[in-house]
């Protein structure tokens, strides 16, 4: 049986997708200027979460879901370092948390790796 700090890992990426769905507006503002199609991109990240999220909660879909994620978080990396580039990219979040940011995410790329072989 599966840790329970695993569902808990999984429940935090499906309901990030979800909320790509309920509140896009949000994540569109923080997509850099140089990606094509803000509004599809930021509805396929959240699929990505959704399902991801879901696929690390089954032995037979773990491993290449949590690969999924480090790789998914991998690419989330250039809009937290974009968001770092000006005030209007920064959507009013303050620097401080946008620099802690960075290091989070390779926190929350190594607790995915942590489960790639349960």
């Amino acid at each position: 049986m599966a840790p329970w700090h695993l569902y808990v890992m999984a429940g935090m990426y499906i309901i990030a997708g979800l909320m790509h769905f309920i509140k896009p507006k949000m994540y569109m503002r923080i997509m850099p200027l140089y990606l094509p199609n803000h509004k599809l991109l930021v509805y396929l990240s959240g699929i990505a979460e959704i399902v991801l999220g879901i696929g690390v909660c089954f032995d037979a879909t773990r491993k290449l879901s949590t690969f999924g994620i480090i790789l998914m978080l991998g690419v989330f990396l250039s809009v937290h370092f974009y968001m770092l580039s000006g005030e209007k990219a920064s959507a009013g979040i303050p620097k401080w948390i946008l620099i802690l940011r960075i290091p989070l995410q390779f926190f929350l790329m190594y607790w995915a790796y942590f489960y790639a072989y349960l």
